[in-house]
């Protein structure tokens, strides 16, 4: 059903006709051909509710890549950039005289503690399924991942759920310390877009937020700004943008930290505090249509997709990976 916009739109790119062009352009806030303007907007994080690991403390908020203090969670505005030392550079084009550093240990996804300790919840939390693979080696990397997929409706049901999904580029070696990924999240009944970087001093970031309806097509990119051949690039665009308005929302040059991408996900789901099946969305399933690129810039078109599945937390609900070369499928 929702195949064809998202096909023609991803042989544009195989094809070279889109290749790179939007994210570059839209990388200082400027107009791409197709009319997209980045916007401005004001990001609230989910609050970490009852249904949360017992050993979160009060004061967290939820995040793609966990549990994290308020304070340690840093959204940015328009024209601001986070610079490879950690400070910030503002849209006057000041910069902060100190990078700012977590003072608060985060809790991964399952209720682990970055300081040790670990709990457990019994319902649905972090990360639910996925389809990646990897170069099997620091020394290769990959340069650039572009993905398309449909806003799905909204979920039958409200029980203080958050969900997320995106495609994103980590080091397997390192998967800690930086995680780039272009997301779709899901809150109180708004859908919006943001892209996001985890984690530089244990701070998570994140371009300004923008709301998104059902329906609406969404673009999604990860681009070095380094050359072809290059392994270790110290700069990344995170891109993302709703192709049905026009509206994006991007980190620009967003420090690697150093670390070599050779991870790549095509399609994850991400949700906590679910109670209920019908805490997703109604129609069960969501398809990425994801291109990687290689650190030469030529697209993988035959990945060898590997699947990861919870199937140990509760509710299961017909949880499922369908990768297809450049699809991958998620059922919930």
């Amino acid at each position: 059903m929702n195949t064809p916009r998202t096909s023609v739109w991803l042989a544009s790119i195989v094809l070279g006709t889109a290749l790179m062009a939007a994210p570059a352009e839209l990388a200082f806030g400027s107009t791409s051909a197709s009319g997209a303007q980045e916007a401005a907007s004001v990001n609230t994080h989910p609050i970490a509710g009852p249904n949360r690991p017992a050993n979160v403390p009060d004061g967290y908020v939820i995040t793609p890549f966990g549990y994290f203090h308020a304070s340690c969670v840093r959204s940015l505005v328009k024209g601001e950039r986070l610079m490879a030392d950690g400070r910030l550079q503002h849209a006057d084009g000041s910069i902060d005289e100190k990078a700012a550093v977590c003072s608060y240990p985060h809790y991964q996804r399952n209720g682990v503690s970055s300081a040790g300790n670990t709990s457990t919840s019994p319902e649905i939390n972090g990360w639910v399924e996925n389809a990646n693979f990897t170069t099997g080696t620091p020394s290769k990397t990959y340069g650039s991942l572009v993905s398309g997929w449909i806003v799905p409706p909204q979920p039958a049901a409200n029980d203080g759920q958050v969900l997320y999904f995106f495609p994103g580029f980590e080091d397997i070696n390192d998967p800690q310390t930086s995680i780039l990924q272009p997301v779709l999240g899901w809150y109180q009944g708004q859908w919006t877009i943001a892209s996001w970087n985890c984690c530089l001093n244990g701070i998570t970031t994140n371009s300004p937020a923008v709301s998104v309806s059902p329906g609406d097509l969404i673009y999604g990119s990860i681009t070095s700004n380094c050359g072809a051949g290059s392994v270790l690039c110290s700069g990344w665009n995170v891109l993302s943008v709703d192709l049905s308005t026009g509206q994006s929302t991007i980190l620009a040059n967003t420090p690697s930290d150093g670390q070599a991408f050779n991870w790549a996900f095509g399609g994850v789901l991400e949700a906590y505090s679910i109670v209920r099946c019908e805490d997703y969305p109604s129609d069960r399933r969501l398809t990425f249509e994801t291109v990687v690129f290689n650190q030469d810039l030529n697209p993988i078109l035959d990945p060898k997709w590997g699947k990861a599945v919870n199937n140990n937390g509760t509710p299961q609900c017909n949880y499922g990976v369908k990768p297809d070369r450049l699809k991958v499928t998620v059922d919930y």
